[in-house]
């Protein structure tokens, strides 16, 4: 063991001091300004093709990791351009998460309804036509669905997290598959990426988790006071969706996402300095509970948490 971890105790030598409260103090007000200025910009999405809006949310969400000390990474080809969209997969450690993909590859994203009332941000997600889905509302699958397929049919991407809620980033909970669905159905191909947080030198970092019962105002902090937090987005090859059912297409994406975590630096780490938080065991899922019936059902898995996107 390269690290010391036991009840109640940190090692300082592996994970750096936060920084000081005037650096945190000055981050969130720009923070709060440049939300703000995206609500400005989002305004006028209804108004632009398919290009602007994406240029924009890059432009926004690379200043957002700027203004937040987010240093990002990535590895592996992007998402190819063509005449059908792609649909992203990842695993799913932080709200951060949607940030971080679109400084790179803008897209739509599909969260739980209840993200529509966070302040400031549930906007701009409304405003950057995220795909909602009710949880109380069964036949909302349908609309939802739809809603996914038609965009990839237009020829834009789609991102989702088919764990069906976040974990602490030391393992990856199997993929529901229901969601996949959409990709057969508007012949698009699939594309896994790998997400990884670190200090920067190597170490799997927790300040950009959100799990448990932590708030997402705890969590933000916990970025704010990062001294040293680097995001690694691995873009894997793309899966084809021809002549799979969505299963098999979750299943590939799945092993492809955790081959490529495992080829990763994997020391374990001091746990987040948010002491509420906790490292969620690794359940497996049924083969007939789909990520839909996680999302609508809310007596189903982690459902009683509805700040996860």
């Amino acid at each position: 063991m390269n690290y010391l971890e036991t009840e109640g105790f940190q090692n300082p030598l592996l994970q750096p001091p936060p920084v000081n409260a005037t650096t945190v103090a000055y981050r969130g007000v720009r923070l709060a300004y440049h939300l703000l200025y995206g609500l400005i910009l989002a305004m006028s999405f209804p108004l632009l093709g398919p290009a602007s809006r994406c240029a924009l949310q890059r432009y926004w969400s690379r200043a957002l990791l700027h203004i937040l000390n987010v240093r990002l990474e990535t590895v592996g080809p992007l998402p190819q351009t063509r005449e059908q969209g792609t649909l992203l997969v990842a695993n799913h450690i932080s709200w951060l998460d949607v940030f971080i993909i679109n400084a790179v590859t803008p897209a739509s994203f599909v969260a739980k309804s209840e993200v529509r009332s966070w302040p400031l941000i549930g906007l701009l997600c409304r405003l950057t036509r995220t795909v909602f889905i009710e949880r109380s509302l069964r036949r909302d699958t349908l609309r939802a669905n739809w809603a996914i397929t038609s965009t990839l049919i237009r020829g834009e991407c789609v991102a989702l997290f088919p764990e069906g809620t976040s974990t602490d980033g030391s393992h990856v909970r199997p993929f529901h598959s229901s969601l996949l669905q959409c990709s057969i159905d508007a012949g698009t191909r699939v594309q896994p990426i790998a997400i990884r947080y670190h200090n920067g030198t190597g170490l799997r970092s927790a300040d950009a988790c959100y799990i448990g019962d932590m708030t997402l105002v705890q969590s933000l902090l916990n970025i704010l006071r990062s001294r040293s937090l680097h995001a690694r987005l691995v873009f894997l090859p793309e899966l084809s969706s021809l002549d799979k059912n969505r299963r098999v297409l979750a299943n590939e994406a799945y092993l492809a996402i955790c081959t490529a975590l495992d080829r990763l630096p994997t020391q374990a780490l001091p746990a987040p300095r948010n002491n509420r938080a906790h490292h969620l065991p690794n359940r497996p899922a049924s083969s007939i509970q789909s990520a839909y019936s996680l999302l609508l059902d809310p007596l189903i898995g982690e459902a009683k948490h509805p700040h996860r996107l």
